[in-house]
């Protein structure tokens, strides 16, 4: 291999391998659900509809609480060029949603990629190996890196300080915590507490000169939002302060579901860090140094695990650091792979990194199930195409609007959409839809034309293969029986 190339792989052949696993996931299963629909909405909105905001889907559907347009304007602004080059091509509207995601990721990943290059400066390069072989086995990291959250916003701001901090530099650290919780998740609080009370405690900052760039840091967070978002809602708004009054203050975020205390150290972190999970622990027991970063994140999850609604996205900005815990293990334990207790623990390791493969890949063909509602607009474009003139008037419930649909799904003319709220099954027929995607198998006035099924549960049986996913049927896909031309084609049916 020539000089040059090695060399390039040296410096980047962890970006290309991490970035090809994201990039995977991206076209493998590229439809979005209800938490990132406002950031992927508005980033169609940007590129499609541009200055005229009276055609904002957030104006018509705002959400529980508001969010900002900034994760989204920064995105979209370096999407653009691409997504101009496939409006001029006329290639269909969802490779948009390719460009988005992959430019989300590639954003991400590169904080990333600071984060690791900091590890190598300060563990080595073994360490640093381990830190993205352990990334690339999991699966809901670089899953969720190209996925437009306001959490994986935050995380990469949130990589950035992780960087700094490693580095030393911790001002600087502090300043983009800060930036992270003001803008887009205000529960970056809880990681920036413990990190900035640890760094007092070691004397790494000074309490006056940390208040002050905190302060100013604070001050160009909330200027920015406010102006900019004010803007785009049509109202004085400073989103994440919303949020916060909303979750913390009136403690409604336990509408959406709870779950007992231990549920992050028992189900969320297991699942995400998968092989790393007994690495961790085995860390704080192998090298003295992962207590120093281990304790602030521990602290995070603790206090986030006394808020009774609980999500992995929550948290899975803890991530990268227990990752490192991890990596700094892995590395000792591969040191020490000839003395013949370590040669058990190096087996146990390797059996652990095959089972997370395992994991991965279940989780994946669980998550391609996941989004029931995309596979079936998608199929309905394929197979719904009529030969008469006239619109396809298509409605979307709200089921198959919170499972996998955005408006980087909708085809061109003679397709329409409606999102219609709040109607009942006696008015479709009224309402001269020609296709509905509903929740329903049965609705007067139409007929079922296929089913998409989704993701169910996962089982465990004593034959081969050990794991069973178990799908049932999510989406129906109806035809309206005034309509000759459907009635005359053969659909599956349901």
């Amino acid at each position: 291999m020539a000089p040059k190339s090695v060399k390039f792989l040296d410096n980047y052949g962890y970006d290309l391998i991490l970035g090809l696993v994201a990039a995977f996931y991206v076209f493998a299963i590229p439809y979005t659900k209800v938490e990132e629909s406002f950031n992927m909405q508005a980033m169609h909105d940007i590129l499609y509809n541009r200055h005229h905001l009276a055609e904002y889907d957030h104006l018509e559907f705002p959400g529980v609480v508001p969010r900002t347009f900034i994760g989204a304007w920064i995105v979209s602004i370096l999407a653009s060029p691409f997504v101009s080059a496939i409006n001029f091509l006329h290639l269909p509207k969802i490779c948009s949603l390719f460009i988005v995601r992959l430019v989300l990721g590639g954003i991400i990943l590169s904080t990333l990629r600071f984060f690791r290059l900091q590890i190598r400066s300060k563990f080595g390069l073994q360490v640093e190996a381990f830190f993205a072989i352990l990334t690339a086995l999991q699966f809901h990291l670089l899953f969720y890196s190209t996925r437009p959250l306001p959490n994986i916003l935050a995380l990469g701001l949130i990589n950035m300080a992780y960087g700094y901090w490693l580095k030393g530099s911790c001002y600087a650290a502090l300043q983009l915590l800060v930036f992270a919780t003001l803008i887009f998740r205000c529960d970056v609080l809880l990681l920036a507490c413990p990190i900035g009370l640890q760094l007092l405690l070691t004397r790494s900052v000074s309490l006056w000169k940390a208040i002050k760039c905190c302060v100013a840091a604070a001050l160009l967070s909330i200027g920015l939002t406010v102006i900019v978002d004010s803007i785009m809602w049509r109202r004085l708004v400073w989103p994440e302060f919303e949020v916060f009054w909303f979750n913390s203050v009136l403690n409604r975020s336990s509408e959406w579901g709870v779950s007992p205390f231990h549920w992050y150290f028992t189900s969320a972190l297991p699942r995400s860090l998968l092989a790393a999970y007994p690495l961790v622990m085995l860390g704080l027991l192998l090298d003295r140094r992962t207590l120093h970063y281990l304790l602030p994140i521990l602290s995070f999850v603790i206090m986030y695990s006394k808020l009774p609604h609980k999500e992995l996205r929550f948290i899975i900005s803890s991530l990268p650091v227990f990752n490192l815990t991890a990596a700094i293990s892995a590395s000792r334990i591969y040191n020490n792979r000839r003395k013949s207790f370590w040669r058990l623990l190096y087996i146990g390791m390797l059996g652990l990194f095959l089972i997370s493969l395992g994991c991965t890949i279940m989780f994946f063909m669980a998550s391609y199930h996941n989004y029931p509602s995309g596979h079936a607009l998608r199929k309905l474009h394929e197979t719904g195409h009529l030969n008469s003139t006239g619109e396809i008037l298509t409605h979307i419930d709200i089921y198959s609007a919170m499972n996998g649909i955005t408006r980087f799904c909708e085809s061109g003319n003679p397709w329409r959409y409606s999102k219609e709220e709040d109607i009942t099954s006696e008015d479709y027929y009224r309402r001269n839809f020609t296709y509905l995607l509903n929740e329903n198998s049965y609705i007067d006035g139409y007929q079922c034309l296929f089913v998409v099924d989704g993701f169910f549960r996962v089982t465990l049986r004593k034959s081969f293969p050990p794991v069973v996913l178990v799908k049932e049927p999510k989406v129906y896909v109806h035809g309206s029986m005034s309509n000759v031309e459907i009635l005359g084609r053969k659909f599956p049916g349901c």
